[in-house]
């Protein structure tokens, strides 16, 4: 949207005319450093590990390896990593003041079929020289991967586009998600209840709320990211699609009686389809 070579239309006359403040039309984005792209990543690694540390043990644990490095700039990378030490928080039912946060309606409900529960998460994909942020739609039931999408920024548009591909195979009852800025978003909460769906929201420093989308992290970490070293965007996006296609439709899954995810989620679907036609049929003959 914004011509900087224009000659007509200067670029402040461009910044009133998208109400963007003047400054950032001239602000050139700085590449991150390798010591904070390591930091990034072995702070991930970490997490998987110890989902319980918060930035204070986080940076004690750094520190235990040489590198230096305070608890202010841990607990921003963490921050802007969307990495959140799992406890029971302080203020769990205090609103944003400028997003609506919904309640979290999953508590002592067992997802019963395949789109009774979808949840929705962003996870840290780590580059050689730098990361992405990969979002998935899950089907809580089935386990499967229902949409996703891989981008390099936590910007609105990557996540739109993974409830809009969702929403074109199906719609769940229940949606779930944590209270993240995208997902508290009016834009999002309002394509989600627009569907029929109810939103769902885990409460803050509560990842365990989101316990199969958590799993399904682990899963993609240890089995298929820290095995692989992206070079590229481009290369990441080859390779997780390759992954996240052989999770759905044939690797085994122990909590599925050893089927893959996709074979239990259309298998339930089609048949929840065949007894609305059988159903139909039957009062159709009555009539």
């Amino acid at each position: 949207m914004v011509e900087p070579s224009n000659p007509k239309v200067p670029l402040t006359a461009q910044a009133d005319i998208l109400g963007l403040s003047r400054s950032s039309m001239y602000y050139t984005p700085v590449p991150p450093s390798q010591t904070e792209v390591a930091i990034k990543h072995r702070i991930a690694a970490l997490y998987l590990e110890f989902p319980y540390y918060g930035a204070r043990r986080m940076a004690a644990q750094l520190r235990r390896e040489g590198k230096a490095i305070d608890r202010k700039t841990v607990g921003k990378y963490m921050q802007e990593m969307r990495l959140h030490a799992v406890y029971p928080g302080p203020n769990l039912s205090k609103r944003q003041s400028d997003h609506r946060v919904f309640p979290y309606l999953l508590r002592d409900v067992r997802p019963s079929a395949p789109n009774h529960v979808w949840g929705m998460d962003i996870t840290y994909i780590r580059l050689r020289n730098g990361w992405m942020y990969l979002v998935v739609v899950l089907d809580w039931y089935s386990r499967s991967i229902v949409s996703w999408a891989l981008d390099d920024t936590l910007e609105l548009p990557f996540v739109l586009d993974a409830a809009h591909r969702a929403l074109t195979q199906a719609t769940p009852e229940i949606w779930n998600t944590d209270q993240g800025s995208q997902f508290t978003s009016l834009q999002f909460s309002t394509l989600v209840l627009a569907s029929g769906a109810r939103l769902s929201m885990d409460g803050k420093g509560r990842a365990l709320d989101n316990i199969f989308t958590e799993r399904f992290w682990r899963t993609i970490k240890y089995d298929h990211v820290y095995l692989h070293d992206y070079a590229t965007p481009r290369e990441a996006r080859q390779f997780l699609s390759q992954f996240l296609s052989v999770y759905n439709e044939r690797r085994l899954h122990e909590a599925l009686g050893y089927r893959p995810p996709a074979e239990v989620y259309f298998a339930h679907r089609d048949c929840s389809l065949s007894d609305e036609r059988t159903e139909s049929a039957k009062l159709s003959s009555i009539l």
